[in-house]
């Protein structure tokens, strides 16, 4: 029969990708939510990361002290200066043309700007009717600040109008207070070039509205007068204080004395940086104090000016802190990423299995396999593009800029770590069934852990990895994450996900060796269960490699993120205790401050606190040496304490405990041993001190009496203390008792505690242990840093939990099979849940040691290469009571995740024998089905 032109071929009933998606569309929805929460946790991880260090760069300039991040240009006047080029105007317009040479990205706050003429040494008021409370004349500094009217309140008289001829000057109400000034009080100084004084009126007193915005706090003596001090055979002190001039008095300080110059004052901004900024900033801060940008600044302020600025040591220490946190958040990274990339890959290969069957047949029936994977690729992409598209949108929209903002946070990283997820998740399926299909075949053989013989391929990929690992664990050991390699070393940063892959294939390796010394003594078992549960257990595919494989990294990664939280928790507590010495200290800010009468026992009764321990401090004791004057001097503090509750807080502490019998009274103490110089005090000290005094009584000459002491015991720290060295005896033995601080044990309420101290004393200070440890937290990049580590370790849980149900949803048509014909034979409902449990337990059992093992091995193998000092604790070293913070392992971390794991893989095992034996075996058991 011939077929007319007009007859068109038969169209297809449906494309391959809609048939397939719509076949199994509960597949296709559970991959592209997979690859959905895997691809916004890419994508938003960069954005974290750069949004924490933004934030943390704009923390450090905002939080800083305004005298130390202002940018002040300085320039002397000239001798030949008469005053012309003092003019308000010129002023503002030197101002204004400084200020446009800042290079970018400086940009400062224009309401913050001063400029003015000031005085760079104090001049004496010579007026008898001024304040001197050791007979010295106040000084006064001589300063026109700009824009005065904008950042004070008038109080009383009038604003200054004065010229230089007549110059007058407001002042602070503080200074007014102070140094006895009011309206119309006349404030005589040396004249430089004439004997006659020059006068300065004061002709009103002002108020500042905001005393401490920068404008008055980069020189807080002109809102704030202070008493200095004399240091010679005795100690007097002066006033200082401020005189304000008009801008038109300013030409005053010309003839004064002094050392005049022109200031021009810009306060910087942060709300525009970002972390990425750091470099181009500190190195327009370099140009601009010592650099190009320096020469045009003095062209526009005219002479030899110079820049001042500590803003430079505020990036450079920003810098070095995140140069010390980003290896060790990148450790973290690798760990959850690989995880993620193992969970990918079993996705697929659950998609391959599952297809086994019908990709053989294809390939029996002459499909090519180039044809195979572009099909494969197709249905995959379909899937995985618009859910990891999905999830960049929904990371760009969640993570923020700082300011809320649309910008500021690059889009490339983001971009690049979801395509990266969508490429994994893409070829995976085509790949593995290319792989697998290279060959025509219709049944394959056993491919069982117990059968299976690694290929010369994965050995030579197992050494690799082994060698791998070696280096990067030896490179991290001798470099350390904070070596300038640390953060941009992928083979350091990846040591622990080394050193999982090298325990997983070792695990994988020995896995059926348990198995079968289990199945010969489960053989002798009255039931059948047991053995059928080892013989199930030993029966499992060669591809269950991958759960195991996962299920080391995800617990092993959530153990080191773990053992990392847990090691910073500890370095602020301890951090906080040895700067403290117990949960509370009470003292005077004052060295050798009396505790009131009765203060003791009413710290004791509040609620909350359990024990106090009074302690009497004496610092800079000149000690002894056996060696006499040979050596240099060295002096101490002497800390008198009550043994019974000292030694408490010590043992409590952990902080040189010792027996209370070391430190037993001479039973000579008091205003009675005054005349006894010989009797001997044991006495515990650090190690320094005890080196100096010896084994033999010497003498010790105090404020707290003159006695012997002889060393009984060495001890490093003590609780009374955080410095190095020090020497304690029994308080009741000294001659002059009275106890200078209470160290007090306990949760106790610090407002409660403040204010019965408040009730006795109110010159003394109340420092809380839970105060102490929130101060080591101050910049965004550690809380930063901090929840990177969470997310990784609730990451790492969440992708063990879907390794567990890719692995039992891997076998589950297969088990659904293996019940249905057991039950027929009279295998009951309980029986059926504990097969499956049993069967179920051996792989998740190991991969539980397994990665307890690793975490466990890990923390100490990388510990020597991983300091968590400045994540720890806010300052640098040298800076805070730690000299370091060394990780350690977390038992909790280590045991709960592996705990959940086996409990899970237990209860999934028996949910899905319960949701089998609901279905019946009617469909599982149709005639001509080959499983």
């Amino acid at each position: 029969m011939l077929r007319s032109r007009s007859d068109k071929p038969a169209r297809a009933v449906a494309p391959w990708v809609r048939t397939r998606l719509r076949t199994a569309p509960w597949a296709a929805a559970a991959l592209a939510l997979l690859v959905l929460v895997t691809a916004y946790l890419a994508a938003a991880l960069p954005r974290a990361v750069d949004r924490y260090e933004t934030e943390g760069l704009r923390h450090d300039i905002r939080n800083a002290e305004p005298r130390n991040a202002v940018l002040e240009l300085t320039t002397p006047i000239p001798l030949s200066e008469h005053g012309p080029g003092l003019a308000p105007g010129i002023l503002q317009r030197k101002s204004d043309d400084a200020r446009g040479l800042l290079p970018a990205p400086i940009l400062t706050d224009p309401e913050q700007t001063v400029h003015g003429v000031r005085t760079v040494k104090r001049v004496e008021g010579t007026d008898p009717w001024l304040p001197r409370p050791d007979g010295l004349d106040p000084q006064f500094v001589l300063s026109s600040p700009s824009r005065l009217t904008e950042h004070a309140t008038l109080r009383k008289g009038r604003l200054a109008a004065g010229t230089a001829d007549a110059p007058e000057a407001v002042v602070t109400a503080q200074t007014a207070e102070s140094l006895h000034l009011k309206p119309g009080s006349v404030v005589h100084l040396p004249s430089k070039s004439s004997p006659e004084p020059i006068a300065v009126t004061v002709t009103g007193i002002v108020e500042p509205r905001a005393p401490a915005s920068p404008y008055w706090a980069v020189e807080p003596l002109l809102r704030t007068p202070a008493l200095a001090a004399m240091v010679g055979n005795e100690i007097k002190y002066y006033w200082q204080g401020a005189l304000l001039l008009s801008p038109g008095s300013a030409p005053v300080v010309l003839s004064t004395n002094s050392e005049p110059e022109i200031f021009f004052r810009y306060m910087p901004t942060a709300d525009h940086l970002t972390g990425r900024d750091t470099d181009r900033f500190a190195a327009a801060l370099a140009a601009t104090t010592s650099g190009p940008d320096l020469v045009k600044l003095r062209r526009a302020v005219g002479g030899n000016a110079a820049l001042t600025t500590d803003l430079d040591t505020i990036v450079d220490s920003y810098r070095s802190m995140r140069e010390a946190i980003d290896p060790v958040v990148a450790v973290a990274v690798f760990g959850i990423g690989a995880v993620a990339a193992v969970v990918l890959a079993m996705t697929g290969g659950l998609f391959v299995a599952r297809r086994d069957s019908e990709l053989a047949l294809l390939r029996s029936r002459g499909a090519s396999l180039t044809g195979i994977g572009l099909r494969l690729l197709g249905e995959t992409s379909a899937v995985v593009v618009p859910a990891a598209a999905l999830a960049l949108g929904l990371a760009v929209a969640a993570v923020r800029p700082p300011d809320g903002g649309s910008g500021g946070i690059p889009l490339g990283p983001s971009v690049l770590a979801a395509a990266a997820v969508a490429l994994i998740s893409t070829l995976v399926l085509p790949v593995r069934a290319v792989v697998l299909h290279r060959r025509p075949r219709l049944h394959g053989g056993r491919d069982d852990l117990l059968t299976a013989r690694p290929s010369r391929r994965r050995t030579v990929l197992e050494l690799t990895l082994l060698v791998l690992a070696v280096g990067a664990v030896v490179s991290l050991r001798l470099r350390g994450t904070g070596d300038s390699g640390g953060s941009g070393d992928p083979l350091v940063s990846s040591a622990p996900v080394l050193v999982g892959l090298i325990a997983a294939s070792v695990l994988v390796r020995i896995y059926p060796l348990p198995l079968r010394w289990l199945a010969r003594p489960a053989r002798r078992l009255r039931g059948a269960v047991g053995p059928l549960a080892l013989a199930r257990a030993g029966r499992a595919p060669s591809s269950g490699t991958l759960p195991l494989l996962a299920l080391v990294l995800a617990l092993s990664t959530a153990a080191f993120g773990g053992s990392v939280l847990a090691g910073v928790a500890d370095a602020r507590d301890r951090a906080a205790l040895l700067a403290t010495g117990a949960d509370a200290r009470i003292g005077g800010s004052v060295e050798w401050t009396p505790l009131p009468a009765g203060l003791t026992e009413s710290v004791r009764g509040l609620p909350g606190v359990r024990d106090v321990a009074p302690v009497q401090t004496e610092y800079g004791v000149s000690l002894p040496s056996t060696r006499g004057t040979a050596d240099l001097p060295m002096s101490a503090p002497i800390v008198g304490v009550e043994p019974a509750s000292y030694t408490r807080l010590a043992n409590r502490t952990g902080f040189g405990p010792f027996p209370a019998g070391l430190l037993a009274s001479t039973g000579r103490g008091g205003e009675g041993a005054v005349a006894d110089t010989e009797r001997v005090l044991p006495a515990i000290a650090s190690p320094a001190v005890a080196e100096r005094l010896g084994r033999g009584p010497q003498e010790i000459i105090s404020a707290a009496g003159v006695f012997r002491v002889k060393v009984v015991a060495v001890r490093s720290t003590t609780p009374a203390l955080d410095d190095a060295d020090f020497l304690l005896v029994n308080g009741a033995d000294l001659t002059h008792r009275a106890d200078t601080q209470l160290l007090v044990t306990g949760p106790v309420d610090g407002t409660a505690l403040r204010a019965a101290v408040k009730a006795k004393a109110s010159n003394l200070a109340v420092k809380l242990r839970s105060e102490q440890r929130a101060t080591y937290v101050d910049s965004p990049l550690q809380s930063g840093a901090e929840r990177i580590y969470l997310g990784a370790i609730g990451a790492g849980a969440a992708f063990a939990v879907v390794v567990v149900l890719l692995s039992l949803l891997q076998s589950a048509p297969e088990r659904n099979t293996l019940l249905a014909r057991l039950r027929t034979m009279g295998l009951t409902r309980k029986q059926a849940r504990r097969l499956l449990g049993l069967e179920a337990l051996p792989q998740a059992v190991l991969a539980a040691l397994g990665g307890i093992l690793v975490g466990w091995a890990t923390v100490p193998l990388l510990a020597p290469g991983i300091d968590l000092f400045r994540l720890a604790l806010a300052t640098a070293p040298g800076f805070a009571p730690l000299d370091s913070a060394p990780l350690r392992a977390d038992p909790w971390s280590l045991a709960l995740p592996a705990l959940a794991v086996v409990v899970l893989t237990g209860l999934a095992a028996v949910g899905q024998a319960w949701w089998a034996g609901r279905r019946g075996s009617i469909k599982e058991l149709r005639a001509g089905d080959a499983r």
